[in-house]
């Protein structure tokens, strides 16, 4: 079954799903494993493993650290592969890579994507590569039924939006505001408006992302987009209060399912 249609299997059973995002080897594997074991126990419907790169040009404080204490840790993309094909067996749910162009074109775009079918991840977020130069990117990607999923932003016009939404597959990720990760989102008229242009632009499920860290900014979303996307906001947690604090906080976050 190809990502979308697994979406929109597990949509007709959620008013919304969750997609949770943590950055692989931060603080470690060890604890990698049991934030995911208690995202999925708690219904978290996606998962997206972060490999880390030193110039995460699209995320915010929180998550730089991660990366840079990640690789400084020696994590390297084996190990990321390595745990990510743990996981995809153990899990029924989907896992997606995000990272930056670099990861790819040092490995050798061919034989990453290929690997990462072999493993079982469903998609890539790649935030650093435009279509217009990503040509063998998206002709793999197709060709290994992988989703390359793209993003829409405020910025975007709705020709941008429809050109994007004709490369992509699976789900487009809307960006709820400008700038990086981790800062709080506002929840207004020009954020109802700008969903309702990346809705117009495409058939595709919507997932939103960048400040979502509430029950409260899930029930906003609910009935806007078809994915909450919770990403700082678990790291966070983690360095907090330790992996133990995230199922709760998992649990909390959506109201009901439908019945």
């Amino acid at each position: 079954m190809q990502l979308v249609e697994q979406l929109r299997a597990a949509r007709t059973k959620k008013d919304i799903l969750l997609m949770t995002h943590l950055v692989l080897g931060y603080p470690s594997f060890a604890v990698n494993r049991e934030v995911i074991r208690q995202m999925v126990a708690n219904g978290v419907d996606v998962i997206e493993l972060q490999i880390p790169f030193s110039e995460p040009m699209a995320d915010g404080p929180m998550i730089i650290k991660a990366n840079q204490e990640s690789i400084a840790n020696g994590t390297k993309v084996a190990d990321c592969l390595a745990f990510a094909a743990e996981m995809a067996a153990q899990y029924d749910i989907p896992f997606l890579f995000m990272t930056y162009y670099n990861i790819l074109f040092k490995y050798g775009v061919e034989d990453f994507l290929r690997k990462a079918k072999e493993i079982g991840i469903r998609g890539f977020i790649v935030p650093d590569l435009p279509p217009e130069e990503g040509e063998e990117y998206l002709r793999l990607a197709g060709e290994f039924d992988l989703a390359p999923i793209q993003i829409f932003a405020p910025t975007s016009t709705e020709e941008r939006m429809r050109t994007l939404a004709g490369h992509g597959a699976g789900f487009v990720y809307c960006v709820a505001r400008r700038g990086v990760t981790g800062s709080k989102t506002e929840f207004d008229a020009s954020f109802d408006a700008y969903l309702a242009r990346c809705r117009k632009a495409t058939d595709l499920p919507l997932a939103v992302g960048f400040g979502i860290s509430s029950r409260a900014d899930v029930q906003i979303l609910t009935g806007k987009a078809d994915l909450a996307v919770i990403g700082t906001a678990t790291i966070r947690l983690v360095e907090e209060k330790g992996p133990e604090a995230v199922g709760p906080f998992i649990a909390g976050l959506r109201s009901s399912d439908k019945k």
